[in-house]
This record gives structure tokens, C-alpha cells and sequence, in this order.
């Protein structure tokens, strides 16, 4: 076909009556590369690629329950998959390094009496990690260094307070021993995990399924999304909700909510033509979205994956073959696609790393765990960069593992953003001020649980100065009076809650 004057190849070029879009293929920029100007970024040219076969880890028997969540869970130092088990759950944790077949025989950490829906690693401490069952309990354990060497059957502590399964863990970012559950029971409980103790419950705030839970980047705030199609924005300590939108997603399907580290929040879900979207969304106005991206008509639910470093989010769908990834900026249009991960096998799950676990040697900047039927597969997140010279712009001081506040501080108001380290060099965690709390105080655990309470830790040396005792006492008493703060500020929220209840009854 041959015309005399062709058209001007730009965004909207006319005939007549009628206004041609010219193809867009699914690649970043192009529009604006079109019109001669390129959006500066240095994650433009992120690539991802798959490690060789030999490190994999093969022979593991990714879970087959029916819950939407990543069943992978990854930290600096190991790696923990949910697995078949019969007669309860179990979860397999091995070490980041292993690799090749995983025995039959391999031990696992086998407590509940239920199938395990989602685990989750402390961000403060690397050896501890929460497991959430369909047994209606929360379960806290510790992995010795090096990893199991026997199936590990008791928790170090263990958290009743749910009446159906618990799907949902999220554990404060800032504060030592603070953990978030959520239940299909529609409850929010959020625990200290250095007394065992129930601190606040949120039992009227979803009239609904609770689809996800996240944190705000200090801990102060949170924000869940819900069967019912609301976002909402919580204080968790004041059990108050402080903003509503109604119907982020015209779908039926489940969605996920995540906070980004400005305050604004990112949404997955559903259209009402059951096409999967992304949304992002300001806290100071939740009337309009600030950008809406369509992608495809799948049927998985998309997980974020959100690296506050970068400001990049990663979609991961279950039963998806790609991961796509975004960079979120304050320039229009907001969310911007960079490119996806396209794979032949489709993912059951996938496990997240932290950025302390990353190589900065070869400029790596996220790495995810794929979970395929039976292996487990890494998949390294790279900006290509020609020096061997630690790239500062692409490793900005990011959350260590010290805590910022403990959990009494927190109960008691204090709000503090997740201390920051460097990668500058490679990142050594250095030996934690607050390793050992969770095991060295008593746990209050239910009368009808016998596990759970922690043996008490040795006696101190003999040689221990005064000034130590003196230094210990204090900060014991600083600790008795938050307890004594957040169960007088309990006990208010008791009382409006019954009084509530007497006026409704009336």
C-alpha cells in the first residue's frame, strides 16, 4: 500500500474524522521518546536474569494451599518456604547459600497442627521468624545459625487471640518485638512479642475478609484493604480509623495495599471487566487515584513487592510467567513500567530479599526466590554498570537490622523511622544490642497452651559490675512504666468499647 503523503507519525495524528493512534508497544518511554525527550533514570535499564540450574534449590514441595500469599519468605541469611506437610504445617528453612536437591529427610519446622498460611523474618533480628496457621495460632521461633539440624517443634513463643485461621503477619519496621496479625475472624492483633502480651485489638475497624496489611514507613499507621473493596487508613494504638475510599477496585477479586515510604499508598486488584490494575493513591486525598495502569485480564492476584530505596515496586501473580517492575516518582505519570521478567514456568510463590543481602560487587539490586512446583529458583534484579566501584547512587543508606525503638516505647507513643545503615563495601550486620530479648523475658501465653514460654536465660557473671546492675535496673523500670502506660491506655479502650456496646444494647 502506497501513499503519496504519509502521515506525521505522532501521538495523534489525523484523517479526516477519524484520529490514529500509532502502536505503542509495551516498552518505557516510547511516547516521550517519540517526541525527542527520554525520561532520566538510572533503573531505566534494569534487567533481570535467572541463576544457573546448579543454583537452585530443587526437590521441595512448595505448598499447594489455596491462600494468596508469597509462601516464601528470605532474609540475608536464610531462606523459608511453606511445604506439604500431613498432619499439620511445616515450613522448610535452609540456609541463602544452599543449593541443589533437598533430601526427603531434610528437618523442618513442624509446630502447627494446621497447614501454615504465611511466614514472615524479623527485620531486627535474622534468626527469628513468625509462621501464621490455619490452627488459629501465631508462632514465633527461633532458627539456630548454620540452620535446623532436627525438626523443630517448639516455639519460643506462641500467640492465641484469633477464633478463625490467621492469614496476614507484618511485623513493625521500627520497633523491637511489635508483630501485626490479621484473621479470617475479620480481627487485627498486634502483639509484643517480649511479653506475649495482646497490646491492641481492632476487632470492629472490617466488616469483611481483611486482604492485606502494611505499615507505614515509622510504624505509626496502617493501611489494609478489605473484601468489602475499601481502602483504609488506621492507628492502630488509638484503634481509630482515620481515612476511607470506598471501591479502589470495581472488582470481585482480592487486592493488596502497600504504603511507600512518601506516605502514598499502592494498590493491585481488579477492574470491573476482571482486568488486573495498578493504582496509586495520596493519604491527603483519596477521592481520585493519582494514576491507574491497566495490564492484562489474568486470573492471579498481584503481589507488591515495593523496595523504598529504589521507590520500584515488582508485580509478582501466582501462576503468572513474568514479574514486571515499576518506578514510582513525583513526575507525571507517576508510575512509570519499566520492563518485566518473562519466564516459561509459572510461579507458585516468591520470596522478596531484603537489601542488606544483595551484591552490591555486582550491582544487584533486588533479588526474588521463585517458587516453582517443586524448586526454588533466584532471580537477580541488575542495573548494568561498566566500574567495579561500589555505585552510590544505587545503594543509598538503607534499614538495618538495629531497632530504632523498643516495644514499650512504642506502646507508649513514640514513632521512629527504621534506622540506616550502609552497603558501601558490603554489608556486615553488626552483633545486636537486642538478640537475645525475646528469649530472656517471661511470655504470658494462655492457660491452655503449654508452649511458647521461653526458658529463662543464664544467670549473669558474677563479675558484672555494678554500674551494670544499676543500668539494668533502670531500664527495667523504664520498661514497667510503658506496661503500665499501654494497659492504662488498654483498659480506656476497653471501656469505651463496653460503652459502646451498653448504648446499643439500650
Amino acid at each position: 500500500l502506497w501513499l503519496p503523503n504519509p502521515l506525521p507519525l505522532t501521538p495523534t495524528a489525523c484523517c479526516g474524522s477519524r484520529r490514529i493512534m500509532p502502536f505503542c508497544p509495551l516498552k518505557p518511554d516510547y511516547m516521550s521518546f517519540r517526541r525527542g525527550v527520554v525520561r532520566q533514570s538510572k533503573f531505566r535499564h534494569v534487567f533481570a536474569q535467572a541463576w544457573k540450574t546448579e543454583h537452585c534449590i530443587d526437590d521441595v514441595r512448595v505448598s499447594r494451599v489455596t491462600w494468596d500469599t508469597s509462601l516464601c519468605a528470605v532474609n540475608p541469611k536464610f531462606i523459608a518456604v511453606i511445604i506439604e506437610a500431613g498432619g499439620g504445617g511445616a515450613f522448610l528453612v535452609v540456609p541463602i547459600g544452599k543449593s541443589g536437591r533437598i533430601d526427603q529427610s531434610c528437618p523442618t519446622v513442624c509446630g502447627h497442627a494446621a497447614p501454615v498460611l504465611d511466614i514472615q523474618w524479623s527485620p531486627h533480628d535474622d534468626n527469628v521468624i513468625a509462621s501464621a496457621s490455619e490452627d488459629c495460632t501465631v508462632k514465633v521461633w527461633q532458627i539456630p545459625d548454620g540452620g535446623l539440624t532436627s525438626p523443630m517443634t517448639e516455639a519460643i513463643v506462641t500467640l492465641e487471640g484469633h477464633s478463625k485461621r490467621v492469614g496476614i503477619l507484618a511485623w513493625h519496621p521500627s520497633a523491637l518485638n511489635i508483630l501485626l496479625t490479621a484473621g479470617c475472624d475479620n480481627v487485627i492483633c498486634v502483639w509484643n512479642l517480649g511479653t506475649g502480651e495482646l497490646v491492641y485489638q481492632l476487632a470492629d475497624a472490617h466488616p469483611d475478609l481483611i486482604y492485606s496489611v502494611s505499615w507505614n514507613k515509622d510504624g505509626s499507621i496502617i493501611c489494609t484493604v478489605c473484601k468489602d473493596k475499601a481502602l483504609r487508613v488506621i492507628d492502630p494504638r488509638r484503634g481509630t480509623i482515620l481515612k476511607v475510599k470506598e471501591k479502589v477496585h470495581d472488582g470481585t477479586r482480592p487486592m493488596r495495599a502497600v504504603f511507600l515510604s512518601d506516605g502514598k499508598i499502592l494498590t493491585t486488584g481488579f477492574s470491573r471487566m476482571s482486568e488486573r490494575q495498578l493504582a496509586l493513591w495520596d493519604t491527603k486525598d483519596l477521592s481520585e487515584p493519582m494514576a491507574v495502569q491497566e495490564m492484562d485480564t489474568s486470573n492471579g492476584v498481584l503481589l507488591p513487592f515495593y523496595d523504598p530505596d529504589t521507590n520500584m515496586v515488582y508485580l509478582c501473580g501466582k501462576g503468572d510467567c513474568t514479574i514486571r517492575y515499576f518506578e514510582v516518582t513525583d513526575e507525571s505519570p507517576y508510575v512509570h513500567f519499566l520492563s518485566l521478567y518473562s519466564s516459561k514456568e509459572p510461579q507458585r510463590g516468591a520470596g522478596f530479599l531484603s537489601k542488606r543481602g544483595v551484591d552490591v560487587n555486582k550491582c544487584e539490586i533486588a533479588r526474588f526466590y521463585k517458587l516453582h512446583e517443586r524448586k526454588v529458583e533466584p532471580i537477580s534484579m541488575t542495573v548494568p554498570r561498566k566500574s567495579d566501584l561500589f555505585q552510590g547512587d544505587l545503594y543509598p543508606d538503607t534499614a538495618g537490622s538495629e531497632p530504632a525503638l523498643l516495644a514499650d516505647e512504642w506502646i507508649a507513643g513514640q514513632d521512629a523511622p527504621p534506622l540506616l545503615v550502609s552497603l558501601s563495601g558490603g554489608y556486615n550486620a553488626p552483633p545486636s544490642k537486642h538478640r537475645d530479648t525475646i528469649r530472656s523475658k517471661p511470655q504470658l501465653v494462655s492457660q491452655d497452651s503449654g508452649a511458647g514460654a521461653a526458658p529463662p536465660s543464664a544467670p549473669t557473671s558474677t563479675t558484672t559490675s555494678a554500674e551494670d546492675l544499676l543500668n539494668e535496673l533502670l531500664a527495667e523500670m523504664k520498661a514497667l512504666r510503658a506496661v503500665v502506660l499501654a494497659q492504662s491506655q488498654r483498659i480506656e479502650l476497653l471501656e469505651r468499647q463496653l460503652a459502646r456496646i451498653e448504648d446499643g444494647d439500650v
